[in-house]
Order: structure tokens, then C-alpha cells, then sequence
């Protein structure tokens, strides 16, 4: 049996509502124990107004996507998920954009779009990218609505989102949240190679099935494409994750017109566990930026004489919080561009230039020299988190570790 496409808005009347009662009872002291229940109405009615309006101009742009393939364990696997139609700069036709994790390692024929009009079609064409968990497939159709790609920039924490897509396979779901935090990294995911992670945090829930879908706000544009969720139980629990517009568009963009993303990237080994004791070895007053644990021969980092135990303070101008920040901006930087570094040795901070190198060209010209390496001895530019698609997507946790679960609803077939 079939579920139709419905519209579902959670959690608007609740949120407005109590913020309504908490407005009312702060503004004047005189008034606490009196409600203006006639403004009350309006305002709900205006806010339930706003999202209809919202949802209504986002659900064309919305699909459904099933996927299958087969492993060798457990068979025929099917796995649903989400995407947003886009519009390319560089090429004509129709595409959805979704998370890789949805549709990896299935054949076009084994992938199966439903549209919002109900019509179901397989991709002309994928492109994907493993490092951002981003997928691009060209549709075999015309006249589709686009939807339009918001600054994720300008994005601010308490700003009210939408999240959009197909929970446990319920299409076309609109659930209500806030951004709850910003520049989320050094998530355990468990797909394979997930460098770029710069998470938008919310509280909209967030579900199998809802993976690849757009995260919206109050203007109806694309701030972010959700793709996982912090639970202990599979479902939501308030804290999803959602990959950031500016980084997925730029993706999508380099995808189209390249096939694949060009990253930059400089040549050393960075200390995952840089604290406030080695920062203060190193005359900082606290842990910040990211601490140089080795430089690769013949990379950018080599050539602008960077050394151990240098920290990076800053990049481009960009104030580095951690090694993982670091890895995301310089990936994300454009091939041969000339950079500032500020860097502190010894104590003393000092600006120095770096041109930035192609990471695919480097890790061919590194490979042959680098040893092998134990999990703990590995550059963390190049560390990654892996699992077999024949297992669940279950990761391995230490204390005080959230589980974090890709949203996909998994069902097996019988063979």
C-alpha cells in the first residue's frame, strides 16, 4: 500500500504559541495573569499563515528517493531518502540534489525518483562526492520547479527552519525548528570519507527518510541539506545536522562542470588532541588553531617552510578554531591560490604565504612514500571514517559520545 503525498506541519503552534503566553506575561507586570487571547489568535493565525505559505512554495521543489542495491550479506537492500531540484549554472536540464549515503552503490535503474506531481523516473546521470556527502542526479524531465539556494552565511542561531522530506517514507513532511548551533564538526559519521563538515545543528525533526532533503527558512530558500541525526534510539531526539547551502551549492556547482570537486590542501599532520596543556607549552592562553605535528616533503606547507610544533592561528583571514576547522576551509579553498597564514612559533606570531596545491594530484604523489600507517599515526588531512554498506551504520562510541546515525530508513528484501 502506497502513503500519499501529505503535508505535515509539527511543532509551529506549540512554538508560537508558548512564545505568545511568555511575550505577554513579560511585557507589562501589571498584565501577568491576563492574556490578550484576541492578539493571541492573530498571531498564531499570522505565524500558521506564514508556514503554509512556506510550505506551499517549497513542496514542488521537494522528491522522494528510493534506492536499492545488493550486498553480499544481507541481500537486496532498499534505502529512502530525500532531494531538492536545483537549477546548474553550467549545463540545462533538471537535477536533484540528495546525500551520497542515500543512493551509493546503486545503478541508475536501482534508483527511482518520485516527483511531487507523482510521476516516478530513474537518473539520466550521477555525480557525487564522497567527502561532502553530496550527490547531483540529472532528471529525464522539463519543467520542473527549482528551488533557490539561500547564504547559509547569514544564517544566525535561533533563526526558525523548516525541515523537508519523506520520514519513513511519508513524502512531502514539513516539520518546524530553530537553528540550534553552527560549524558542527568532527562528527563520527559512518560513511566513508566525510572530510567537509561544517553542520548546521537544529532542533526540526529530522528522521529516516528525511536525508537529503532541504532545510529551509522563512523565505523559502535551501540553507542547508539535512543529513544526519544525534540519537539513541534511530528517531529524532532534537539534534539533526544539516550540510550548510554555501558548501553544498559550491559542490554542486564544481560536480557539473568538472565531475568531480578540486580541493586544496597544504601537507601536514595536524594533532587531533591539541588541549589547553600543550597550548599553554606553546604560549597560547588557551587551545586554539591547530598545531603542525609533521610537513610532507614537496607540498605547500613544505615550500613556505612551516615547522613542528607550529599552531595556525589564522587562514586567509578566516580565525582557525581546531584542526578539523582547518581541514574544511583549506579544502574548500580554490586550487593554486596564494594564502595567509598567521602562525605561532615559539611564542612569536608571523604572517606566512602559502600557494595552495590540488589534494587528488598530492595524495597520488604521497601514497607511494608514506608508510603504512596505525589509525592513531594518520595524517589527520586524510583520516576517515569508514564501514562496510552491508553493516549497519552503527559507530564505534567512547564516553560521553553521542550515537550519530545516518537518516535513512533501511528495509531488506527478501532475495
Amino acid at each position: 500500500m502506497r502513503v500519499r503525498s501529505t503535508i505535515v506541519l509539527c511543532g509551529v503552534l506549540a512554538f508560537v504559541g508558548g512564545w505568545i503566553v511568555f511575550e505577554q506575561l513579560h511585557a507589562d507586570p501589571r498584565r501577568r495573569g491576563e492574556l490578550d487571547l484576541d492578539s493571541g489568535s492573530n498571531a498564531l493565525r499570522d505565524a500558521g499563515r506564514v508556514m503554509a505559505k512556506i510550505s506551499k512554495q517549497i513542496s514542488p521543489s521537494v522528491v522522494h528517493i528510493e534506492a536499492s542495491h545488493r550486498t553480499v550479506l544481507r541481500g537486496e537492500v532498499e534505502e529512502t531518502g530525500s532531494g531538492v531540484l536545483v537549477q546548474s549554472t553550467h549545463l540545462p536540464g533538471e537535477y536533484v540534489v540528495t546525500n551520497r549515503h542515500v543512493i551509493a552503490g546503486s545503478e541508475l535503474k536501482e534508483i527511482k525518483v518520485t516527483l511531487p506531481d507523482g510521476r516516478q523516473v530513474h537518473p539520466e546521470r550521477v555525480w557525487d562526492d564522497a567527502a561532502s556527502d553530496i550527490a547531483v542526479m540529472k532528471l529525464p524531465v522539463d519543467g520542473l520547479t527549482a528551488a533557490v539556494w539561500a547564504d547559509s552565511d547569514l544564517a544566525e542561531i535561533g533563526h526558525p527552519v523548516l525541515a523537508v522530506g519523506s520520514p519513513f517514507g511519508l513524502s512531502q513532511s514539513v516539520t518546524f525548528g530553530i537553528i540550534s548551533a553552527k560549524s558542527r564538526r568532527s562528527l563520527k559519521l559512518g560513511d566513508k570519507g566525510v572530510l567537509n563538515q561544517d553542520f548546521i545543528q537544529t532542533d526540526a525533526a529530522i528522521n529516516p527518510g528525511n536525508s537529503g532533503g532541504p532545510l529551509i527558512d522563512l523565505n523559502g530558500r535551501v540553507v542547508g541539506i539535512n543529513t544526519a541525526i544525534a540519537s539513541n534510539s534511530g528517531g529524532n531526539e532534537g539534534i539533526g545536522f544539516s550540510i550548510p547551502s554555501n558548501l553544498v551549492s559550491r559542490v554542486v556547482d564544481q560536480l557539473l562542470e568538472y565531475g568531480k570537486v578540486y580541493r586544496a590542501y597544504l601537507g601536514v599532520k595536524l594533532d587531533p588532541d591539541f588541549d589547553i596543556n600543550k597550548a599553554r607549552a606553546l604560549k597560547l592562553d588557551r587551545a586554539r588553531g591547530a598545531r603542525v605535528m609533521a610537513i610532507y616533503p614537496n607540498t605547500p606547507a613544505a615550500r613556505a617552510k612551516l615547522q613542528k610544533d607550529d599552531v595556525i592561528l589564522s587562514f586567509d583571514g578566516i580565525d582557525i578554531v581546531d584542526e578539523n576547522h582547518l581541514i574544511n576551509v583549506v579544502s574548500l579553498s580554490p586550487v593554486g591560490k596564494k594564502v595567509r597564514l598567521m602562525v605561532l612559533r615559539r611564542g612569536e606570531k608571523f604572517p606566512v604565504q602559502v600557494d595552495l596545491s590540488d589534494r587528488s594530484v598530492a595524495e597520488e604523489d604521497l601514497t607511494p612514500s608514506v608508510p603504512q600507517q596505525s589509525k592513531a599515526d594518520t595524517p589527520v588531512e586524510q583520516m576517515s571514517f569508514a564501514t562496510e554498506r552491508s553493516e549497519p551504520l552503527d559507530l564505534k562510541l567512547e564516553i560521553g559520545d553521542f550515537k550519530l546515525q545516518i537518516s535513512i530508513r533501511r528495509s531488506i528484501l527478501p532475495k
